[in-house]
């Protein structure tokens, strides 16, 4: 909940992160970049030796709708570690000169959840273009946020502090969260923000601060001496422009207008390159989109989700699946076995129209038959179908279970419905 004072402060909030790209070796040298190798195993003289330098950088992006400040590339450092030896820390260089980008956000976002859904779309970004593979996990994508407050409908911006050591998204909502709350009480008492550097610390649920905030001239970088200007032509960067991967956004409105999907279905299978892969070709094997869509947000990805699997797990191809799909659309087979299939087809290499006649679940649409088993359900429940008769139509889903009980999932249901109505009167 929104309190009185936060009303009156308004957050400006500015992002900068690191992407480690998907390269085999360093930047300058052909050390491995990999991560998890023992410590100070993948070091030369050049990665180990280049001082710091003032990285070409390419500026005035924007990403939906947030400014991109700049873009550079620079190498990445190493890495304190703190558990390895009691009471001490040590340094592993592997992955000093790995090649990273700086993206560098104006301070375009007014809220943690803003920030948190910028980096998504970002991440989301990223993957499509295959430059990385965004793991926060491995160090290959970090996240620092600039945070201040300033009252609202105010222009001149606050004193902002950095918040660094985020290693989820879910870390920088809370961590900006806390220290936009934190700087509303320090000046709502009357106290000033200082400018400085801040940790996150997940278990507290705080940050505590690191050290004063460097400005850019602290950094003192300086330009590379052996690294000449490198001038990129408007027609190379057009081939280049040319040569680019069908984006998150633009996938889910080709899904939406090409295969007519709500913008909702398009959102989730376009959520990583994997999953609108695996519905495409689902949607083309079967020809029916919509189908496809329901079954790879539903069971697919429940399948997986439970499991805790990514969508190259999934064991059923989308051949299989596209085959069980045309079974439930002709009729062969109803929806509740078509479950029963989706399970046996998880478990196998087997086609699911093979499994349906191995079992027996081929739909039955003998009329005779489903008219004695409404009889039967009807015999049953005397007091549900006078109730329906009365017009209390929610019990006709119940009655229409218990037909699908007696029948073993296997009467159409179509028929069963019209049976119903006919006994009904």
């Amino acid at each position: 909940m929104t309190t009185p004072a936060a009303r009156r402060w308004e957050p400006v909030i500015g992002l900068e992160i690191h992407v480690q790209l998907r390269t085999r070796t360093k930047l300058f040298c052909r050390d491995i970049a990999e991560f998890g190798a023992e410590p100070n195993t993948h070091v030369c003289p050049v990665c180990l030796g280049l001082p710091g330098a003032l990285d070409a950088a390419a500026a005035d992006g924007v990403l939906q709708p947030v400014r991109i400040r700049r873009i550079h590339l620079e190498e990445d450092a190493g890495k304190s570690i703190h558990d390895r030896f009691a009471g001490r820390t040590a340094v592993d260089l592997n992955r000093a000169g790995v090649p990273l980008i700086e993206i560098v956000t104006d301070p375009d976002l007014r809220s943690p959840a803003h920030a948190r859904d910028f980096l998504g779309r970002l991440k989301l970004t990223l993957q499509y273009l295959d430059v990385s593979d965004c793991d926060m996990e491995k160090g290959s994508l970090r996240v620092d946020a600039n945070v201040s407050v300033r009252p609202a409908g105010v222009a001149r911006l606050g004193t902002k502090t950095e918040i660094k050591n985020m290693n989820s998204f879910a870390n920088v909502e809370q961590a900006i969260t806390f220290e936009i709350d934190r700087q509303i009480r320090q000046l709502e008492s009357g106290q000033d923000v200082v400018h400085e550097t801040l940790l996150w610390d997940a278990g507290r649920g705080e940050a505590r601060p690191m050290r004063s905030k460097e400005e850019s001239h602290d950094y003192r970088y300086f330009p590379e001496p052996d690294l000449p200007p490198l001038v990129v032509s408007a027609e190379r960067i057009e081939r280049v422009r040319a040569g680019l991967p069908e984006l998150p956004a633009e996938r889910a409105r080709r899904f939406c207008e090409a295969w007519g999907l709500p913008e909702y279905d398009a959102g989730v299978l376009t959520a990583s390159i994997e999953l609108a892969d695996y519905f495409e070709a689902v949607a083309q094997a079967s020809a029916d989109a919509k189908a496809a869509s329901n079954w790879v947000m539903t069971d697919v990805l429940g399948w997986l989700n439970q499991r805790s699997l990514e969508v190259r797990d999934f064991p059923v191809d989308a051949g299989r699946l596209a085959g069980l799909i045309g079974l439930v659309g002709s009729g062969e087979i109803s929806s509740s076995i078509a479950r029963r299939v989706f399970a046996r087809m998880t478990e196998g290499p087997e086609q699911a129209a093979a499994i349906v006649e191995a079992e027996g679940w081929t739909q039955i649409r003998d009329d005779a038959q489903i008219a004695a088993w409404v009889d039967e359900v009807f015999a049953a429940h005397p007091d549900e179908v006078a109730r329906l008769r009365d017009g209390e139509e929610k019990l006709l889903p119940f009655l229409m279970g218990q037909v699908m009980k007696r029948s073993r999932g296997k009467a159409d249901p179509r028929l069963a419905t019209e049976v119903i109505r006919e006994r009904l009167g």
